[in-house]
C-alpha cells in the first residue's frame, strides 16, 4: 500500500477519535453533586419544616414533664409525636415552626410501638406532612430529620438509611418491629420529629438515638405510625390480646427441642391471672408453650406479637409440652388492657 494511502487512513481514524469525544459528556464535578445534594435537602427542610412543632408537656399535667418534637399530618390539627414525649401527660403544649402556640390534646398514647397522637388548632397556614411508604426505603436512600434537638427549634441534619427491619425495646418493654436505622444525627429534642426522604415523604417518627455510639439513630417506620393512628381514630387505641399469663423465655435443650419439633427457645408459664383465659382452658404452672397455630414460639417476645387484636374473642390453638408429652390446647384471648 502507498505510504500516502496509510498516512490517509490513519488521519481520517484520528479524526473520528476526537469526533468521538467531543460527543462524550463532560465528567460530573464534585462541586455540581454537592450541589444537587444541598438542594434536595434544602427542599425537603423548606417542604416538611414548617409542619414541625415543638412538643412540651408539663409536670403536673399527667405526666413528669418534657420537651420533644412533633409533626402535622392532617391540616385539621392532627399531631405525631413520640409516647415518651408526651410521657402520660392528657394535654400538652405546641409551638409551631411558623410561630404560634397552642395547646394539644392527647388523642392516643401507645407506649408500646412509643407513639403519641394530639389534637390542635393550628395557624391556619400550616401545611401537613405526608406518611410515607417505608416499605420501599432501601438502604442508601436520603434521611433528614427535622426537630427540636436540645432546645433549637427547626434544625435538620442528613444522613442515609443505614439498615431496615430493625427491633427496638420500648420503654414498656415491648420490642417495636419494623425499625429504621439511620445515621442522621439525633440528639434530646429530636425525638417524634419526622425522618424524611428525598421526595419529602415522612418514612419514619425519629425515637431513639445510642449514648456513646456514633451514627446509631432509630425511626419507628411510617407504615407502623399509619396502623397505629388508624388504630387511635376507631378505638382511641391500639387493641392487643392477653391470655393471662407471667411468662419467662427459658432454652430447650437441643434433644428436647428436636423430639417435640419444637425451637430453640419455649414460653414458660410462671403465673396465671385467676378466672384469665389461659386459666380457663385449662392452662397450668410450669406449662412450656412452644407453638401458637401451629407456628413457633421463640420466646415472649414471639407471643407477645403474635397476640394481636385479631385473636381477641377467637379460639386460638397452643401447642404445650406438659409431662414430657406436646398438647394442644384452645385458648381465647381477650383484649389487654392498659
Amino acid at each position: 500500500m502507498p505510504l500516502g494511502a496509510v498516512f490517509s487512513i490513519f488521519e481520517t481514524f484520528m479524526t473520528r477519535i476526537a469526533r468521538s469525544q467531543l460527543d462524550v459528556a463532560p465528567p460530573l464535578l464534585d462541586e455540581d453533586a454537592l450541589d444537587a445534594y444541598s438542594r434536595t435537602v434544602a427542599s425537603v427542610a423548606d417542604r416538611v419544616g414548617p409542619s414541625v412543632v415543638r412538643v412540651e408537656s408539663r409536670p403536673g399535667s399527667g405526666g413528669r414533664g418534657g420537651v420533644g418534637s412533633g409533626f402535622l399530618i392532617a391540616p385539621d390539627g392532627l399531631v405525631l409525636t413520640n409516647s415518651h414525649v408526651v410521657n402520660g401527660a392528657k394535654r400538652v403544649r405546641l409551638t409551631f415552626a411558623e410561630g404560634g402556640d397552642a395547646e394539644a390534646l392527647v388523642l392516643g398514647d401507645d407506649p408500646d410501638t412509643d407513639l403519641a397522637l394530639l389534637s390542635a388548632a393550628p395557624p391556619a397556614s400550616t401545611p401537613a406532612a405526608r406518611l410515607g411508604d417505608s416499605k420501599k426505603l432501601r438502604r442508601g436512600h436520603l434521611a433528614v430529620a427535622i426537630g427540636n434537638p436540645l432546645g433549637f427549634q427547626s434544625t435538620v441534619t442528613a444522613g442515609v438509611v443505614s439498615a431496615l427491619g430493625r427491633t427496638l425495646r420500648a420503654r414498656s418493654g415491648r420490642l417495636i418491629d419494623d425499625v429504621v436505622q439511620t445515621d442522621a444525627a439525633l440528639n434530646p429534642g429530636n425525638s417524634g420529629g419526622p425522618l424524611v426522604t428525598g421526595n419529602g415523604d415522612v418514612v419514619g417518627i425519629n425515637t431513639a438515638m445510642i449514648g456513646g455510639a456514633q451514627g446509631l439513630c432509630f425511626a419507628v417506620a411510617s407504615n407502623t405510625a399509619t396502623f397505629v393512628v388508624g388504630a387511635f381514630v376507631t378505638h382511641g387505641r391500639v387493641r392487643r390480646a392477653q391470655i393471662g399469663i407471667v411468662a419467662q423465655t427459658i432454652p430447650l435443650p437441643r434433644r428436647l427441642a428436636l423430639a417435640v419439633g419444637a425451637g430453640p427457645r419455649a414460653v414458660r408459664i410462671g403465673e396465671l391471672e385467676a378466672g384469665g383465659p389461659a386459666q380457663r382452658a385449662g392452662l397450668s404452672t410450669g406449662d412450656l408453650i412452644l407453638t401458637l397455630e401451629g407456628f413457633p414460639v421463640d420466646g415472649t417476645d414471639d407471643l407477645v406479637r403474635m397476640l394481636d387484636a385479631s385473636r381477641i374473642g377467637r379460639d386460638t390453638t397452643l401447642g404445650i409440652l406438659r409431662g414430657g408429652r406436646v398438647e394442644q390446647r384452645s385458648v381465647k384471648p381477650a383484649e389487654r388492657r392498659a
